[in-house]
């Protein structure tokens, strides 16, 4: 995005990647169907944002999901509202929306340049970059640059988190990455793990106790896996938990398993007699209960309390699941942490490092699924290279 504002411009641009090609973790985000951003009404896609909202608000106005639709035509690409709200280009694919896009960033001058590992920098008049490339370390002068590293999650995509030790050295001010949209750990029992793992647990409300006392909820579906819990509904709580596991070494997540039933309503219909017949087809009968939530009951409850209907419906209504750990970085969807909006200026220019600027998810953000993530960098690197261009704007250096 920096890149096409700045070639667009007159501007001329290099685009270096350490890997064999660009985008690789734009066409990992599309493998399951590219939803590159939400229809929701604007005010709610920014509230998702959460901590990193004020600061990705004004970025996120001048280039909004319609914004990004509309910018998807310009390349012939059309684009859908699926039934969630969520917004996918015409054929669900990440690739070929790609292919168009450097097609045009070529035609407009941009060069492309591979297997280029940045090493590091020397900040004169000009910015030197040093880099690995095939041929042996290379350097390169610019009157500007711009980062877009990415997090640390998808290290084998390129995203390392390599360069955070670049810019403490700088003095610039970054946090620590840390795992975000990323699974749980849950110490199953060998029999849950061996017949459910893979399995998902559809419709489904998930609740989480914060440390100032409020409770958030939200509904959809959990994937039990060997190690615990992953899926969009324990993926849009990550931050909320990530946090309990820091302060207090678990966390505990509340699963409502029928939430469209009341509790009264259970209680009404658990209270017709069980007969000879077995539990678990005593709660398929009254509640078509199905066996992964029975499963669930059994593995968390002590055997005495499923014998009480009392225990049960509370259960089935707040189940308690306690998380042990978070899963590891390089298996999170995405990243927290990053540079501190509080070290870059109002165009994104670090300010310590004149004439360098930072965009994307190595940014002190982080955001849901669900369109949330890709629009932001979008967003982040068309400022970044409005940014940069108002920098080359003053100082007369547009050639």
């Amino acid at each position: 995005m920096a890149a096409e504002v700045l070639s667009n411009a007159g501007v001329c641009v290099e685009l270096f990647d350490a890997m064999p090609s660009v985008g690789r973790k734009f066409l990992m985000a599309g493998k399951g169907g590219m939803n590159i951003t939400h229809s929701e009404n604007i005010s709610d896609f920014i509230s998702k944002y959460s901590d990193g909202r004020a600061y990705l608000e004004s970025f996120i106005y001048d280039f909004t999901p319609i914004t990004l639709r509309e910018w998807l035509n310009t390349l012939g690409v059309e684009s859908f509202i699926g039934t969630s709200g969520r917004v996918f280009p015409v054929g669900m694919k990440a690739a070929p929306l790609l292919r168009l896009w450097l097609h045009r960033l070529r035609l407009s001058g941009v060069k492309f340049s591979m297997r280029h590992k940045w090493l590091g920098w020397r900040l004169q008049k000009l910015i030197s970059l040093d880099f690995l490339t095939s041929q042996g370390v290379i350097s390169k002068e610019f009157d500007a640059v711009v980062l877009a590293l990415g997090g640390g999650s998808w290290p084998k995509l390129g995203s390392t988190g390599e360069w955070t030790s670049f810019l403490l050295e700088r003095g610039v001010e970054v946090s620590p990455l840390r795992p975000s949209n990323c699974g749980f750990d849950v110490n199953w029992s060998e029999y849950f793990k061996h017949k459910f793992a893979g399995i998902p647990l559809k419709s489904v409300s998930l609740s989480v106790i914060t440390s100032t006392g409020e409770t958030c909820r939200n509904e959809g579906e959990l994937m039990i896996t060997n190690n615990g819990l992953e899926g969009g509904l324990i993926y849009s709580m990550s931050h909320l938990l990530r946090e309990q596991i820091d302060k207090f070494g678990c966390a505990t997540i509340y699963l409502d398993l029928f939430p469209q039933i009341s509790l009264s309503e259970l209680e009404k219909k658990l209270s017709k007699p069980q007969g000879k017949t077995t539990l678990v087809n005593y709660f398929r009968k009254q509640l078509n209960m199905d066996s992964i939530r029975f499963a669930l009951l059994r593995e968390v409850l002590l055997s005495n309390d499923l014998g009480s209907k009392e225990v049960l419906c509370k259960a089935i209504k707040k189940l308690p699941v306690r998380l042990e750990s978070i899963r590891p970085i390089d298996k999170a969807i995405s990243s927290a942490g990053g540079v501190s909006f509080d070290s870059l200026d109002e165009n994104l220019m670090i300010k310590c490092l004149p004439g360098i600027f930072c965009a994307g998810e190595m940014l002190k953000w982080e955001a849901p699924t669900g369109g949330y993530l890709l629009t932001a960098c979008f967003a982040t690197g068309r400022a970044a290279g409005f940014g940069v261009l108002n920098r080359l704007s003053m100082s007369n250096t547009i050639n």
